[in-house]
């Protein structure tokens, strides 16, 4: 009799065992939702009619030989090539001409422009690393966009375009060659500290459909990684970039959402 009882239980917990690892397997199978990441948009027109540009080896202004310079602008020619409406030439052949040219750096906007005109791109990049604590982390950078003449002084169209006139805010003047040879066209400044909530706030945004929630570090994989700290850095001083560039041509900005569609 208890013989019987013991057998009795013994395959009540087989099948136990069994219908929970068949639960868990399916679980497993299971795809994960995958949702896409905030995309940076431009506002040089349509996809046909994209912006080529070029990034010049960032200066390192932030007190310490940790910061690799070369690997940080690396960062920002992928976060230049991943923005929609635009494309990056890449960082070797930037420094192969500059090389070529006799320029050891961008100390005027005849240099930029004469950088430009020899790749044939439309906008050059010139920036530095003005800090850099990868423990806290602390990631400084600021970026200047000098433009080729006439290049990029509209958005990129030859005919009328009703939402661009729609949402124009006001009516600013093109940015011509004078104004090349003056100044840059938009230049920002980041200053980025890993303990600011509103910091924290943009990388949780950034690592939405860049990293899997369900692991153990989730979006603060970001934070961990000083390497993935700066990618974070690259891809928000040039959304903060690409926003001045709207309003440089009396342009909305869109909105987050949509910058992602």
């Amino acid at each position: 009799m208890f013989a019987g009882r013991f057998a009795r239980r013994m395959v009540v917990l087989a099948l136990t065992f069994t219908g929970y690892g068949m639960l868990t397997a399916c679980q497993w199978s299971r795809p994960a939702r995958l949702t896409p990441p905030g995309a940076l948009l431009a506002p040089y027109g349509t996809e046909s009619q994209t912006m080529l540009w070029a990034v010049t080896p960032l200066r390192n202004e932030s007190g310490t030989t940790l910061a690799d310079p070369l690997a940080i602008s690396d960062k920002v020619v992928a976060a230049v090539a991943e923005t929609r409406g635009l494309r990056c030439l890449p960082l070797n052949r930037t420094m192969e001409t500059m090389r070529a040219l006799d320029m050891t750096s961008i100390r005027t906007p005849a240099d930029a422009q004469a950088l430009a005109k020899a790749m044939g791109a439309d906008g050059i990049l010139v920036g530095s690393i003005t800090a850099y604590e990868p423990y806290q982390p602390i990631f400084g950078i600021s970026l200047a966009l000098f433009g080729r003449p006439g290049a990029m002084s509209t958005a990129g169209t030859t005919e009328l375009d009703a939402k661009a006139l729609a949402s124009k805010t006001t009516e600013t003047p093109a940015a011509g060659p004078s104004n090349f040879a003056q100044k840059p066209l938009s230049v920002i400044s980041d200053h980025l500290d890993g303990k600011n909530h509103q910091v924290l706030q943009d990388v949780q945004d950034y690592a939405h459909g860049r990293s899997d929630p369900a692991s153990s570090l989730g979006w603060k994989r970001y934070v961990a990684s000083m390497d993935l700290y700066t990618e974070f850095a690259a891809h928000h001083a040039l959304g903060q970039l690409i926003h001045q560039e709207w309003m440089r041509l009396g342009l909305t900005p869109p909105s987050a959402a949509a910058e992602t569609k």
